[in-house]
């Protein structure tokens, strides 16, 4: 068990600072603009104080953390250039051997709650 859980804590860390590392990406010049806007959605929801789907839920709750969000970022990373890459990594790694905390992507709480609202007024307009 000691294992595994060193594994999972080991992943998790990876997948932080891939997220931090697109966040840089998204924001650097030379990123193609298509890998641009995909790192900089992806940021923003893993960044965001609210989740599209509320943990709540049972099972699909964890659905985007765990599969939707790693499988965003593994392609994310693969269609960004190489040199851009190693210097958003190399970003990454200062900001968080600065101790800076992750930042917190309000616009994108904001327009999680816009879709809810959206998904809860469509319904209602389905079931009245």
């Amino acid at each position: 068990m000691t294992a595994w859980w060193q594994r999972l804590k080991r992943w998790a860390k990876a997948l932080r600072n891939d997220v931090m590392t697109l966040w840089f990406a998204g924001r650097h010049p030379d990123t193609p603009l298509a890998a641009k806007v995909l790192a900089l959605a992806l940021a923003a929801y893993a960044f965001s104080p609210i989740d599209l789907i509320p943990d709540f839920i049972p099972v699909i709750g964890y659905l985007d953390e765990i599969v939707l969000l790693p499988i965003g970022i593994w392609l994310c990373l693969r269609i960004i250039p190489a040199p851009v890459l190693a210097e958003c990594r190399a970003r990454a790694e200062q900001w968080f051997e600065a101790r800076r905390g992750k930042p917190r992507s309000w616009v994108a709480a904001v327009a999680i709650v816009v879709v809810w609202c959206l998904a809860i007024w469509g319904g209602w307009l389905v079931l009245r």
